[in-house]
């Protein structure tokens, strides 16, 4: 990892790299878009002890589009915020300066309470607002596996009872208890029961942190996934 740099130039605006996806999708952002981040940019980077040049490598983005962001005269994109949340090990909700309350470290079982979706069941296993967010899953048979999932982040995923059938990308994989799976979410994935009696599993995932992005397992209003 690149060492913190106490004073930083701002890279030269002459000759800058093309722009990258990520920044041609935040070109048309404007200050009424976002929350203003740019104070608070700098500060996770530093705190993660990367200069300028790691960070912007790492998110895929220019040294000059960064320091923009960084000194409030670019506003970034969602994607960009989600890219920088991973690379300075936060959550989005962090980047945007909003203040978290204090969130237990345990979840008691007795406080775990089952929520239905789209057929499945599913209990919250970890505290809410986190850059992971842990769950245990009832998986009914038949009920989900035609519905592809793609979305940003990682999952990882452990099977406790019944077998579970995995599909990424144009692989399918059977899981039975005991068998775990970890992979890019942005890979094209189905789940489903492999049993008339369903399965159960624990299941942990990274998610865009949002009011309306709290869970990655039931369907949207339109059936598709989230």
């Amino acid at each position: 990892m690149d060492g913190m740099s106490l004073i930083e130039p701002e890279p030269s605006t002459g000759a800058e790299h093309p722009p990258t996806g990520a920044e041609q999708s935040s070109a048309g952002a404007g200050p009424a878009d976002l929350p203003a981040v740019a104070p608070q940019l700098r500060t996770l980077r530093r705190r993660a002890s990367l200069t300028l040049e790691a960070a912007a490598r790492a998110a895929g983005l220019s040294p000059a589009h960064l320091s923009r962001l960084e000194t409030g005269r670019r506003q970034p994109s969602l994607p960009m915020l989600l890219a920088l949340a991973r690379v300075y090990g936060t959550t989005v909700s962090e980047l945007l300066g909003e203040t978290v309350a204090e969130r237990d470290a345990v979840v008691r079982a007795a406080d775990m309470e089952p929520t239905p979706a789209g057929g499945w069941t599913y209990w919250q296993a970890g505290a809410s607002g986190r850059g992971m967010q842990a769950l245990r899953v009832h998986v009914p048979y038949g009920s989900q596996g035609d519905i592809v999932r793609v979305h940003p982040g990682e999952e990882w995923l452990y099977v406790l009872k019944g077998r579970l059938r995995l599909r990424l990308a144009d692989t399918a994989h059977v899981l039975a208890p005991g068998d775990s799976a970890h992979f890019d979410s942005l890979t094209p994935h189905r789940l489903a029961a492999a049993d008339h009696d369903g399965s159960d599993l624990l299941f942990v995932h990274t998610l865009l942190q949002s009011p309306t992005a709290t869970l990655c397992l039931g369907p949207t209003t339109t059936g598709e996934a989230p």
